[in-house]
């Protein structure tokens, strides 16, 4: 049987991650992965969706490149569909190569299987040909992540009704596409296929798309997927669906009463679904509640030997998340000094265009809390890079709390503004208070000017607004 420090089960972007500290940290190290290094991120997930994003931006630069002076001949260019599904794949492969490598330059084994956790601090893996092999190590990191959750009313057939795998792999492009659900994965996905030519509608139960978002958020994202073509039905449930035409016929239930959709292909994308079954958690008898592993705030189980990080753990299912409670994880096991992660400051991001960007409190949550609050904002209307850009949609909205100064939301709607909320998580995270912002000098023409006129909003000093 083969000894290691610390064995991680899962190799997404919390499991490699954590290996790779790991190993840093001198930990003889192993990680375990049944499909793909990388996991359903780097493979199915955040990167090849950004590469099809990223087609769909540059086909729409191309449909609209007379308002950059630039003429296209009509009928001179056309999106080649599979060609662009070829190239989000390519660009997932090269990034789960790159996890290879790094696997290779700090020394990490690589088990290919099936993993389940024993008592013991075991780990028996099943390999493709059937073969079982049994580890063990001091410390056993369960990062099996999580899958498109299924609902009754949708039952995934992978053909009809697809879920995210499948709608990053299509092998022609539908004319009608129903999109259940309007978080990141939803939208992110209505906006592509809409972009390619796809007539789609989006179904969200709740009254506003992304109702995660700040509300002024969700509304400026609405105004602009209608602009696009995208319909939207907001307030609205899917009941049942019949796929025994040749499309599929989606009841949606609505405050007006049912109406029926029709469509190609229906894409679920109403959450997702911890992977923790059949991984041997009940043998060892490690905890859950609501389809989360239960853990500490250094991710140990109520076992000792045994941790759990990244979409399996309660919190938000974010791979930056996941990697950093990986690192945290395995650093608490080396002894060195570590603070609990501040989920109140974690970013969130969705890719579509515009792009949305945003941490901490929402203006609603802020009141809700009891704070008395300066509101701040910048329409990138008034941002001399978005007008040169083309880019004018969106805004900057910031939150501050009006008695000590902290600043308790940032929310962005616009281009670019995904690597734009990186300012807000540090300047909170080293409480910085908005004057301090207003001081520091930001570069001129960028985007990220909008951020410190956002602030000087709130704080009556705005000059270009």
């Amino acid at each position: 049987m083969s000894k290691y420090d610390v064995i991680v089960l899962g190799s997404g972007p919390g499991g490699y991650v954590t290996a790779i500290r790991a190993s840093q940290l001198g930990f003889k190290t192993a990680v375990i992965e049944k499909e793909n290094l990388g996991g359903i991120c780097l493979n199915w997930g955040c990167i090849p969706t950004k590469a099809l994003l990223k087609s769909a931006q540059v086909f729409e630069y191309l449909k609209h490149a007379e308002s950059y002076g630039i003429t296209v001949k009509e009928g001179s260019f056309d999106k080649d569909f599979p060609a662009v599904i070829k190239r989000s794949r390519d660009v997932a492969a090269t990034m789960s190569k790159g996890v290879q490598f790094l696997m290779k330059k700090n020394k990490i084994d690589v088990i290919m299987g099936y993993g389940t956790v024993k008592p013991g601090k075991k780990v028996e893996v099943k390999d493709k040909d059937g073969k079982v092999t049994e580890y063990s190590a001091d410390h056993i990191i369960i990062a099996t992540g999580a899958r498109s959750r299924e609902l009754p009313a949708l039952p995934q057939d992978g053909k009809k009704i697809i879920g995210y795998r499948q709608a990053l792999t299509l092998p022609e492009q539908p004319k009608k596409m129903i999109v259940v659900g309007s978080g990141a994965i939803g939208i992110e996905f209505a906006y592509f296929y809409n972009a390619m030519g796809t007539e789609v509608t989006i179904v969200e139960f709740m009254p506003n798309i992304v109702p995660v978002e700040d509300e002024d958020i969700s509304k400026q994202l609405e105004k602009s997927l209608k602009k696009s073509g995208i319909n939207i039905m907001t307030s609205a449930e899917v009941t049942k669906v019949d796929t025994t035409g040749k499309g599929v016929k989606a009841f949606v239930k609505t405050a007006k009463g049912e109406e029926v959709l029709e469509a190609d292909i229906l894409l679920s994308a109403v959450g997702i679904k911890t992977n923790i079954e059949n991984i041997g958690l009940e043998a060892v008898g490690i905890k859950t509640e609501r389809d989360k592993i239960l853990v500490n705030e250094f991710y140990q189980t109520n076992v000792p030997g045994y941790y759990a990080i990244g979409d399996v753990v309660p919190g938000q299912a974010l791979a930056h998340v996941a990697s950093a409670e990986g690192i945290l994880c395995v650093e608490k096991i080396k002894g060195l000094h570590v603070e609990p992660i501040n989920y109140g400051n974690i970013p969130g991001c969705t890719y579509c265009t515009p792009e949305i960007a945003s941490v901490g409190l929402t203006e609603k949550q802020a009141k809700e809390k009891g704070y008395e609050i300066k509101v701040g904002k910048f329409p990138f209307t008034a941002s001399g890079k978005a007008n040169a850009a083309g880019t004018t949609e969106g805004f900057i909205k910031v939150i501050f709390d009006a008695k000590y100064g902290e600043w308790l939301g940032c929310h962005m709607i616009g281009a670019g503004v995904t690597d734009m909320i990186a300012e807000a998580v540090v300047a909170r995270k080293l409480e910085t208070t908005g004057h301090e912002i207003i001081k520091a000098v930001h570069p001129h023409p960028t985007m990220s000017e909008g951020v410190k006129e956002a602030v000087a909003a709130a704080y009556g000093e705005a000059i270009d607004i």
